[in-house]
Parts: C-alpha cells; sequence; structure tokens
C-alpha cells in the first residue's frame, strides 16, 4: 500500500533541488532496474511493484534488505513520470560526485546541453563507443532527470558524469588537444586524429559559448548536403564519436 507520504515524497523528485535535498532520484522499468543491479546493487533504496513482479521478481531483496512495496496500477501511476508506467520503480541514492585525475582516450565535455533527451541519448552514444568521462559545463540539464535517465537505457550507470565550469577544468589540463563541433569548423575528412582528445559539443540551439570555443586546438565541421540549419546534439556528437572511434 502507498501511503500520501511515500507518493508526495517521489513526486517530489522530479525536481532538482529534491533530488539534491533529499540524495536520491527514481528509476522506472525493469531494463533500467537490471542495468542499475549490475552496475551497483547497493543504491537502490526502495522498489515499488506490482504484486504480479514481486512474485517473480529475480533477486532476494530481503537479502540485500531492499524494501519492496506492492503498488498497483492507479497508485503506480500517481508516482511514475511516465505516459505508460512500467510493472516497477526504484529510488536509488545519488552516487558522491567521481573524482577522475586522468583523461585518457575521448573525454566529452558539454556546454549546456539543456534537452533531457540529448543528454540521455549523448550518454548513451558515449556508452555505445566506450567513452566513460562526460564532463557537464554550466545550463547541462541534470543527469538524473527522469526524461535523462530514461533515454539513457542503462548507460548512465557505466559512465561517469562530473558537472563543472567548463574554463575552470580546462585550465587545469594541459597537453591534451580541445576538439569543438562547430559549423565554422574544418572539414572532418581533413582533421587529422587523435587518440588523446577532449570533444566539446555545444547548446542545441547556441553552440558553444564563444569563450569556451576560443580554447579549441581544433574546431570540426560534420559535411551534410542538405538545407537544415544544424544537426541535432546528440546525432552530431554520434557521428563524432564514429570518427574518432572507428577505422574508416
Amino acid at each position: 500500500m502507498l501511503s500520501k507520504t511515500q507518493a508526495k515524497y517521489i513526486q517530489s523528485l522530479v525536481h532538482k533541488k529534491f533530488r539534491e535535498q533529499y540524495g536520491q532520484y527514481i528509476i522506472e522499468g525493469p531494463k533500467l532496474l537490471s542495468e542499475a543491479i549490475s552496475a551497483n546493487l547497493n543504491g537502490i533504496s526502495k522498489i515499488y511493484a506490482y504484486p504480479s513482479w514481486i512474485e517473480n521478481m529475480p533477486h532476494d531483496w530481503q537479502q540485500h534488505r531492499i524494501e519492496v512495496i506492492p503498488v498497483n496500477e492507479d497508485e503506480m501511476k500517481k508516482i511514475s513520470t511516465l505516459t505508460t508506467p512500467g510493472p516497477v520503480l526504484a529510488m536509488m541514492q545519488i552516487p558522491s560526485a567521481p573524482v577522475i585525475t586522468a583523461f585518457p582516450g575521448i573525454t566529452l565535455l558539454l556546454d549546456a546541453i539543456q534537452d533531457p533527451g540529448n543528454l540521455g541519448t549523448i550518454i548513451r552514444n558515449a556508452d555505445w563507443f566506450g567513452v566513460r568521462n562526460i564532463i557537464c559545463g554550466e545550463g547541462c540539464v541534470d543527469c538524473y532527470n527522469p526524461k535523462v535517465i530514461q533515454s539513457t537505457m542503462g548507460s548512465l550507470f557505466r559512465t561517469n558524469i562530473m558537472y563543472e565550469d567548463l574554463s575552470l577544468f580546462l585550465d587545469r589540463q594541459q597537453g591534451i588537444p580541445v576538439m569543438a563541433a562547430s559549423l565554422e569548423g574544418t572539414m572532418l575528412r581533413e582533421v587529422k586524429r587523435t587518440n588523446d582528445v577532449f570533444l566539446v559539443i555545444g547548446n542545441e540551439s547556441k553552440g558553444i559559448r564563444q569563450h569556451i570555443l576560443q580554447r579549441a586546438t581544433v574546431k570540426v565541421r560534420i559535411p551534410g548536403g542538405g538545407e537544415t540549419e544544424s544537426l541535432n546534439a546528440a546525432v552530431a556528437t554520434g557521428i563524432l564519436l564514429y570518427w574518432l572511434t572507428v577505422d574508416c
């Protein structure tokens, strides 16, 4: 049975200020729960699920001292952020920010990515291409936003994400090339690829802010033959990561 207090608390976690206040966020659906289990079982604090799911759940949650609370469809609709709720919702502890001292390979630097779906897809792209470190700069949407989490399809749990001022971050990093995606950049085919690089992706409508763009070692442009003004930020990230990681 779901109490009104529990429902109100879970509903509050849709908002960033309450996620930060309570140090928790929510994930929904068997797929995300399975991914979370594979990554870190200790991060799960409570599970709300349909009785039919509980009867067939694949883990002994009592052994791990995780409370499982049965809810009906009406109760799940009250706490779910999805149009069509799944059979299970879990509350997760927000982990401590990762401490990263070295940045081998590709590191993504995101400048004011505001759309949750874009950030989630970028995180998923990074996971696919083996990129483990993402630095989110000023203006980026919270990675624990429910829409971001759903878009990552579990990749969030396999990626190190830091929130930091990009200028201050770059001040501390010396000797690693900074590659910026820009419509004024050099075409990809004319740019020499490098193993270690900071790849900067800008805001969906404004691109990379000028003071960050000025830090770029090289600006790159994705060639295209159509008439659209620019590529979606997540799509551009996927193309650039493919170009950087796949022999072609």
